[in-house]
């Protein structure tokens, strides 16, 4: 390679090192929150949609929407009406005290949005809120504070969750249920039982069906996007309560994280997955949820994992 030749390599990589990160903003209003990313919608937090504090839309780096609209919004073409508590981007739990969180029909609690502590945005932004879990009688059992970090760079986007869970009452118990917990619906054609090429694909290499209810430290649901493969993968930190979570993933759409429904996903009669604490006691949940471009080996997942894994994730 000649002088000029390495000058102008030289030029380049100094150049892509000095170029700006994306850049994020957030706009407030009485219902919730918009978080932009380089001026466009990336997700917005929304303090109630049915029960529960929600994420939607959430866009990826394509620009699609990745996660379903309905219930949200009417259903549109192809996109399916049911379970209409599976409102895109969610926490909450299908059994606490007797109480399903997860359910809307009667007698579910209600997850109450109480305050906001942070609000940041820059080269990435962040949400932190506090939120009370209401019986039917409106006393509030624990509550919750979670941190949503966002970020993105030229072929991903992605937000890291801390959620902790902190007991009110005296006693407060997570029962051993399915129904639950770290959840996302994904977009209309992305499922597998569509037929259209979504896949499910866990770290140990189990696919589809076979992925549902085992424990694993990622699990990755892609599929088409307007003709495109897009895909969200959502990671679970070593720090994380009973790491490596269980997974509540299914080949209609539903994709979520339970460290709790030992019984249902074992099917052994003596387990127990419920959770017992005191009041004042409480338990920490460490995901990071990466939308991306084609499928799990596309986007390496595999090594994404590795350097959230290595990552501290202290407050």
């Amino acid at each position: 390679m000649t002088r000029p030749m390495i000058a102008a390599a030289l030029l380049i990589c100094l150049s892509a090192s000095l170029a700006p990160g994306a850049q994020f903003a957030l706009e407030q209003d009485a219902e919730g929150v918009n978080v932009r990313c380089d001026g466009q919608l990336f997700t917005r937090y929304i303090i109630k949609s049915g029960t529960k504090p929600v994420l939607w839309p959430v866009i990826g780096p394509t620009g699609q929407e990745m996660t379903r609209g309905y219930p949200m919004r009417d259903a549109q073409g192809s996109e399916r009406d049911d379970h209409i508590h599976q409102r895109s981007l969610w926490f909450d739990h299908g059994d606490v005290n007797g109480v399903s969180f997860w359910a809307e029909s009667d007698g579910s609690g209600t997850i109450e949005h109480l305050e906001y502590l942070t609000l940041d945005a820059g080269d990435q932004a962040t949400i932190t809120t506090r939120n009370a879990w209401r019986a039917p009688d409106a006393t509030v059992t624990c509550e919750d504070v979670r941190q949503m970090i966002f970020g993105a760079d030229a072929t991903t986007r992605w937000i890291d969750f801390r959620i902790t869970v902190k007991a009110v009452q005296p006693q407060v118990v997570f029962g051993d249920t399915k129904e639950g917990s770290f959840g996302v619906r994904v977009a209309s054609a992305m499922p597998v039982d569509e037929k259209a090429g979504g896949r499910i694909v866990n770290s140990d290499g189990l696919t589809d069906a076979d992925a549902w209810g085992k424990r694993a430290a990622w699990v990755d649901y892609a599929g088409p996007v307007d003709g495109q493969t897009v895909g969200i993968a959502i990671l679970n930190h070593p720090a994380s309560f009973r790491y490596p979570t269980y997974w509540h993933v299914r080949t209609y759409g539903l994709f979520a994280a339970n460290p709790f429904g030992v019984r249902d996903f074992t099917g052994q009669a003596e387990a127990d997955g419920a959770l017992t604490l005191k009041a004042g006691e409480s338990f920490s949940l460490y995901y990071r949820v990466i939308l991306h471009a084609g499928d799990h080996q596309a986007a390496r997942i595999a090594d994404a994992y590795e350097r959230y894994a290595r990552e501290s994730v202290a407050e």
